[in-house]
């Protein structure tokens, strides 16, 4: 063991039966780590009264029980201020003799909350799982009613209809400097001398007081896309703790990825997954009649876009809303059908169906608001951003000359941390030995563009003893309990029998979208453990 987890581990054993750490200089790493000590042993005591759940969560009464888990917001005074992360759990339904404990769901953001995860325990992928398991979600801090964030009213965040151009002008790219300062300093005026603390590293130690409320020596956990970085880094923190640890579409935890280049990839790789969507949508020119090439799609997709800057569909729908629909397409391809449909429809005059795919909710705007909120704190907090836009003028100019499609959005959802007034930090090494962590089950799909699969690898690597699973030729963020049996049978045999492949192995791709038996249901996509 080594670094900050052998420190860590070691100064859990060392932490005082009561109260705070002694008032000793200590370097932070130690106070935080004694901190999280004197909070999970606190949360062991006390445990979770699980009760009915708030009507807010629109959770079914019968099959899922809520609850609430005190954590400290900073670990470093672990008798300070504290704040209630809500839990949610629903019964292991097989024989009590098959339990094996509590599966803690995290479905990645940063800011999504993982509440609904007792709800899959329905789906038919997860139902001889949800045998073995309690299936437990959470909000994580900041999120929904776990201490919420917020950076700004909610009805000013979800505007409409908004430009996206693929190549801003300098006075469109002031504009948005201008916005990026102001969303800055709301987020420092709302939030206060607390804004500091929504980090990945306070996620994972918060994961740790879980694990003890629950009441599980060691932890079985599900992470999808950003809940496999704070994944790693409790991997990393608290290796004798894990038990099973399932990382689906992973970040690349490399420190000088965490996060600005990070995006960077992200972007690049945006740009080969609607190159994908492109080539389905014309294989079926026949369904959709938006053109027998990808060229020509694009060329259709574009007319879509220039004609909503020109004139809003239902005066709500922008080519910035079209681009927040189709940025869906490049997640999951249950989405093809339906954004293929609806630009074809658009095209031919009817433009509610692009409507109803993409106009801004008002009712969702408060959701909205809070997940960016957190997302924006978390990623500014944790590592150093460029603080001259001239850098990120520079580096997305030249990027956007090749992928086109995401580039520019993605500045604009990041650039507030180049103004950020909170202190940064120095991203952790994510790194075990061989021999100090049990495998470590990583779930990768190989054209994934939220999460590039050149992370998948190197989270491998850092992780001694992982096993990767990865799904040929698909792009599908998120692949656990999904379309691919092969993917889920090695789940499976994972979290029920504790039974890898030696090191690595692949599974074929999940069939393509049926574009039209697909069409209906990917207006309404299944659960799935990731966002």
């Amino acid at each position: 063991m080594t670094g900050l987890g052998a420190l860590v581990i070691g100064t859990l054993a060392a932490a005082p039966a009561t109260g705070t750490a002694p008032a000793e200089d200590v370097t932070p790493a130690v106070a935080e780590a004694r901190g999280v000590a004197v909070a999970a042993r606190r949360a062991a005591e006390r445990g979770i009264d699980f009760g009915p759940c708030p009507a807010v969560e629109s959770l079914p009464k019968e099959a899922v029980r809520c609850g609430t888990v005190e954590v400290p917001l900073d670990y470093a005074e672990p008798d300070g201020r504290r704040i209630a992360l809500t839990v949610s759990r629903g019964r292991a339904t097989g024989p009590a003799g098959q339990r094996q404990g509590a599966l803690v769901f995290n479905p990645g953001g940063p800011g999504a909350s993982g509440m609904w995860f007792p709800l899959l325990a329905q789906v038919p992928e997860w139902e001889r799982l949800a045998r073995a398991y309690d299936f437990v979600g959470y909000a994580p801090r900041g999120v929904d009613r776990s201490a919420p964030l917020t950076c700004q009213e909610p009805q000013d965040f979800l505007k409409a209809p908004t430009e996206a151009p693929v190549h801003p002008s300098p006075a469109f790219k002031r504009e948005r400097i201008a916005e990026a300062k102001a969303y800055a300093a709301g987020c420092a005026r709302r939030a206060g001398a607390a804004l500091r603390h929504y980090t990945s590293l306070n996620n994972a130690r918060d994961l740790e007081v879980l694990r003890a409320a629950v009441g599980e020596e060691r932890l079985t956990f599900y992470g999808a896309s950003y809940g496999t970085y704070f994944g790693a880094l409790y991997a990393t923190l608290f290796p004798d703790r894990v038990r099973r640890m399932v990382l689906d579409s992973p970040v690349n935890p490399a420190r000088e990825k965490i996060w600005y280049r990070s995006n960077l990839d992200q972007s690049l790789a945006f740009e080969t997954r609607w190159a994908d969507f492109r080539a389905w949508t014309a294989r079926h020119d026949s369904v959709f009649g938006l053109g027998g090439s990808p060229e020509a799609v694009g060329r259709a997709y574009e007319e879509v876009r220039a004609r909503l800057a020109l004139r809003p569909a239902g005066g709500r729908v922008g080519p910035g809303q079209l681009q927040a629909a189709m940025l869906a397409a490049a997640y999951h391809d249950d989405f093809w059908a339906p954004r293929a449909r609806a630009l074809a429809a658009y095209l031919r005059g009817d433009e509610q169906p692009l409507i109803d795919q993409a106009a801004p909710r008002r009712q969702a705007a408060r959701g909205a608001e809070n997940g960016t909120a957190v997302y924006t704190a978390i990623e500014c907090n944790d590592a150093p951003w460029p603080e001259d836009f001239a850098v990120w003028d520079r580096d997305n100019t030249a990027l956007a000359r090749r992928a086109p499609f995401e580039t520019w959005d993605n500045v604009w959802m990041n650039l507030p941390c180049a103004y950020w007034p909170a202190p940064r930090q120095q991203p952790l090494e994510v790194r075990t030995h061989r021999g100090e962590l049990p495998p470590v089950l990583i779930l990768a799909a190989e054209r994934d563009a939220a999460t590039p699969y050149a992370g998948a690898r190197e989270l491998s690597r850092r992780l001694k003893d992982s096993v990767l699973i990865t799904e040929e030729g698909s792009g599908t963020h998120g692949i656990g309990g999904g379309a691919n049996d092969c993917v889920n049978a090695h789940m499976e045999d994972y979290l029920l029998r504790g039974v890898t492949p030696v090191r690595r192995a692949s599974c074929a791709p999940h069939p393509e979208p049926d574009p039209v038996s697909l069409d209906r249901r990917a207006l309404e996509p299944r659960l799935r453990p990731a966002v």
